[in-house]
């Protein structure tokens, strides 16, 4: 069970204003003929801003267990195949690009949330809001209460930007090619709770409402070809981004990876393990029959 402790109220004074943020995202864009489609890794960053770090109550490891590391790198030939990769630079402990930036604990705040509050969800309550209140393990991760310029600081300088760029790309492909296609490229837990043979990879399209079923099942059988488990909407059918984004009826169709960690990674010291280099030219078909999938729909 996530620790829902309050997190302890220490008044400092105001805080003193820190420098502006980073960009926070890399772009990459096609360097051949350029394919309707755009793979976005939300989840990947590991930059934290002093600002944040100082305010920690944990180590910064356990706040980077939150991280899909290495994700943006299993999709970084997406360019060299004719499509765009748009991979956030700082950590999901920051500011969560797959929550609506309205899904705030307004109970983290000394003088008040940043932005108007959504009604509560289970996410919120268990501290995993837009703004996320704790780590990997379910514990507190502050030591004392945010400000409101520093949630909004995070929620205008990289929250907004990072989606005013994948809109952006998305509209523009739409108007250009007449469709587009996002894959949100995440990864998930090799071990949870609850939960017992976990597959290899989820697909997440909103039970069938964010993306025609031709490009899922696609996308199913290039996974399944190359000898892994898949499963659909169970126990990840699509966050914020799929929601936000997949407007089949529109022209624009957004379907969710998850990739089990256990496949590529070493989950505690956060590092690549031996089956990282096998994954990624799988990840390469994923990449190749993606662009050919969304370029014949396009043409029908």
């Amino acid at each position: 069970m996530p620790d829902t402790s309050p997190i302890l109220t220490i008044d400092e004074g105001p805080p003193i204003e820190p420098p502006e943020l980073d960009a926070p995202f890399l772009l990459s864009e096609p360097q051949i003929d350029a394919a309707p489609i755009v793979f976005a890794s939300p989840h990947s960053g590991n930059h934290y801003p002093e600002e944040m770090v100082s305010a920690l109550c944990v180590p910064l490891m356990d706040v980077r267990r939150t991280e899909d590391a290495f994700v943006d790198e299993l999709f970084s030939n997406a360019p060299h195949h004719g499509g765009t990769l748009l991979a956030a630079r700082f950590g999901r402990s920051v500011v969560d690009l797959n929550r609506d930036p309205h899904e705030l604990d307004p109970a983290m705040f000394h003088d008040g949330p940043p932005r108007a509050c959504a009604l509560p969800t289970p996410r919120v309550e268990a501290g995993l809001g837009c703004l996320p209140r704790v780590g990997a393990r379910g514990e507190a991760i502050y030591s004392r209460l945010l400000y409101k310029a520093e949630g909004e600081r995070r929620l205008s300088g990289i929250h907004d930007v990072y989606h005013g760029q994948l809109s952006g790309l998305l509209d523009a492909q739409r108007t250009r090619h007449g469709r587009a296609l996002l894959v949100d490229c995440h990864s998930m837990p090799s071990v949870q709770p609850g939960r017992r043979n976990l597959t290899d990879i989820v697909l997440g399209d909103r039970f069938g409402s964010s993306s025609d079923a031709r490009l899922v099942n696609r996308l199913e059988r290039v996974f399944r070809n190359h000898g892994l488990t898949v499963a659909r909407n169970a126990p990840y059918a699509g966050g914020y981004t799929t929601r936000r984004y997949g407007r089949p009826k529109r022209g624009i169709h957004a379907i969710q990876i998850e990739i089990n960690r256990g496949l590529y990674m070493d989950e505690q010291a956060i590092t690549r393990a031996g089956g990282f280099s096998a994954l990624r030219p799988i990840m390469d078909a994923v990449i190749v029959e993606m662009i050919a999938a969304i370029r014949e729909l396009t043409e029908r």
